[in-house]
């Protein structure tokens, strides 16, 4: 799953739902489900997520959405997946996106439309 190299180590529920395209409400319910996906809370009760979070939310929605797994088939999967062992990496070098190669079609196309949004994003700072 992707990397997000952009000098931060904590994202906002937000900013994770702009660059996964998950909607906050449905991060929040995955938490619930999936043992893996525990971001940690800021001093005010807010939730911050890592690199190694947004992996596991880009895994969670492929094989919910791509690959047609129920939770509960998504969850066995899970079990057996370690994002700190997932090569594939996003980052933002000199105010652009690149992505490492993928072979994988479906994680490519994830991932291109992550660096689109994310260029956006750029371009607005």
């Amino acid at each position: 799953m992707p990397e997000f190299k952009i000098n931060r180590v904590y994202y906002s529920i937000s900013e994770v739902s702009k660059l996964t395209g998950v909607e906050p409400y449905v991060l929040r319910y995955w938490e619930t489900e999936f043992e893996q996906l525990k971001p940690s809370k800021n001093k005010a009760g807010n939730r911050i997520y890592t690199n190694r979070d947004i992996k596991i939310i880009m895994m969670i929605k492929r094989l919910l959405r791509d690959e047609g797994y129920t939770i509960e088939g998504a969850k066995k999967v899970l079990r057996n997946y370690n994002p700190d062992e997932d090569p594939t990496d996003i980052t933002i070098e000199d105010g652009k996106v690149k992505l490492s190669k993928i072979s994988d079609p479906e994680l490519r196309q994830d991932l291109i439309e992550i660096k689109k949004i994310l260029e956006l994003i750029l371009s607005k700072l």
